[in-house]
């Protein structure tokens, strides 16, 4: 019911790019409003024409909420796979593509990886990009632990000696020495190619009267992610929006929450911190308070580039802005029959408010936004909880809540504009 979306745009270029048959799935069909016919035609404006209006692109529909059409899904991707003649050899070193990579907390350096040719196997020295290790472990898409993973089979691995870039090429290797002195050879080559910082301070609100005083000629950005193809994406679209009077810079690009140096990397190279699915840990916000600095999250990557493409051209006017209420770790989890999962909470910052909306934080990465089910003092409904005081907390049609979380409570004000 949401119709092509940019983000399905971008998707079909790539494929085209990449000179790949492009199978379209349209999800959703369980609901009432669903219209594939409506997918189809806006379909047909991006060349792509379905095989029953005499085009030769597969369309499926599917719902998967309850299971339809998914048998008939991956048919067709067995189909194609087939008509194209697509093999590997399973006897033979493994490559493939590094899928996804992020920094976790508890396991160090972690990424996804595709197997296109060839078998890995746990204990196998791997390098992709500029990063190097060994395997140490092998889970599936289930999160079960696995050996060997041979081609088109994807799988989580542990081992590496840093996070590396969500798009690299990875390869098995067996001379672990040489693959350290390729990693330094690249390292030194890129920081070779990567200029200098920059000299101009910003924030967005201030952005388009220094382009026309002539004192801007570049944004510098940092850009800090959950996770590693993320960072990347958000780079990547944040440096296509320069124009004649400002060039956008990407001087940092990482994932994990944003800390300290962070900010103060933005200080000293003038920069705005932009968050992807992170939240800036205590230290961070209070330096960035201190120093002035810019730090703008969000949840949509679209949202990020029209906010700063907005800002350069002076059209920037947010009608809402986010007020934080309080903050409260969660000590304990509760399974309660009839009403679900409730956080035994202790409110460390502020107070928490039951109209206000929430977010859960683990390790600095967002992993939801929502609002309570409930907020109980002992067994009694309550509006508020201060600073000081435990509660319990219900987060509407969520569950996945851990010892260690911390919940921000926020509310959206309107501007004056």
């Amino acid at each position: 019911d949401d119709g092509i979306m940019p983000q399905t745009v971008e998707s079909i270029n790539h494929a085209k790019a990449a000179g790949i048959p492009i199978i379209v799935a349209i999800n959703k069909m369980d609901k009432p409003t669903a219209n594939p016919e409506r997918i189809k035609q806006q379909l047909t404006e991006y060349e792509l024409v379905p095989e029953e209006w005499g085009g030769e692109t597969i369309i499926c529909p599917i719902s998967a909420k309850t299971g339809m059409g998914i048998e008939n899904l991956l048919e067709m991707v067995t189909l194609t796979a087939e008509m194209r003649e697509l093999k590997a050899n399973p006897n033979r070193a493994a490559h493939g593509a590094v899928i996804e990579a992020r920094l976790d907390k508890s396991r160090g350096p972690v990424a996804t990886l595709l197997v296109q040719n060839g078998t890995l196997r746990q204990g196998d020295i791997i390098i992709a990009g500029t990063a190097v290790g060994r395997v140490r472990a092998m889970m599936d898409y289930r999160g079960n632990k696995v050996t060997q993973a041979g081609p088109s089979v994807p799988v989580e691995i542990m081992g590496m000696g840093e996070v590396p870039g969500a798009g690299d090429d990875f390869h098995a290797v067996a001379d672990e020495r040489m693959a350290r002195e390729l990693v330094e050879q690249r390292k030194a080559e890129l920081k070779n190619a990567t200029t200098g910082a920059a000299k101009s301070k910003v924030s967005l609100e201030e952005l388009f009267s220094q382009i026309q005083a002539g004192e801007m000629k570049d944004l510098n950005v940092i850009v800090k992610a959950d996770v590693q193809g993320s960072a990347e994406a958000v780079k990547a679209s944040l440096e296509k929006i320069s124009n004649e009077e400002v060039r956008v810079r990407v001087i940092h690009c990482a994932v994990g929450a944003i800390n300290e140096s962070d900010v103060m990397l933005a200080a000293t190279s003038n920069a705005i911190i932009v968050g992807f699915n992170v939240r800036p840990d205590k230290n961070a916000a209070e330096s960035a308070g201190r120093n002035k600095v810019d730090m703008r999250m969000y949840r949509v990557i679209y949202d990020a580039i029209n906010e700063i493409e907005a800002a350069m051209k002076g059209m920037l006017a947010p009608k809402f802005k986010e007020v934080a209420l309080g903050e409260a770790e969660v000590r304990q989890v509760y399974k309660i029959s009839n009403v679900g999962v409730v956080a035994g909470c202790y409110v460390t910052e502020g107070k928490v408010m039951r109209n206000a909306q929430i977010r859960l934080v683990r390790d600095g990465i967002v992993i939801h936004e929502g609002v309570m089910s409930s907020l109980q003092r002992f067994k009694d409904s309550v509006k508020e909880v201060a600073r000081g005081y435990e509660c319990g907390i219900g987060i509407e049609k969520y569950s996945d809540i851990k010892e260690g979380d911390i919940i921000e409570a926020f509310e959206m004000q309107q501007i004056e504009v």
